[in-house]
């Protein structure tokens, strides 16, 4: 089984850019077809975006559609979610996980995130 781990959080301003990757140990994340997630305080984790096991084929939602973009190296073993006009209510935890199918975690295995926080 794979152990997530994410990186590049921080904190950004209004209309500024991050880019999170995210990297597995134990099983490598070619394997799987990939996504991001989110978690706002207090709410449900969310699904962000997702891409097939070539890269071929992504998908967002329809509130981050245009502004982020993932993409993966499976031969570095990295998935990575490419934030640009980011908003404040982009603020939220960004976790990675595998998909089972569409937008759904494939498992509750999920790693300690990454925090990103866009100040106005």
């Amino acid at each position: 089984q794979a152990q997530w781990v994410e990186s590049g959080g921080g904190l950004a301003q209004a209309g500024g850019r991050l880019r999170l990757s995210c990297t597995s140990s134990g099983r490598k994340l070619s394997v799987y077809r990939m996504g991001w997630f989110r978690q706002f305080p207090g709410k449900e984790r969310e699904f962000v975006a997702g891409i097939n096991w070539s890269g071929g084929t992504t998908d967002t939602i329809d509130s981050v559609k245009g502004r982020f973009f993932i993409s993966r190296d499976n031969a570095a073993n990295r998935l990575d979610l490419h934030m640009n006009d980011l908003k404040p209510e982009d603020t939220a935890v960004y976790y990675c996980n595998a998909l089972q199918n569409g937008q759904t975690p494939l498992n509750d295995n999920w790693g300690q995130g990454t925090q990103v926080t866009v100040s106005s």
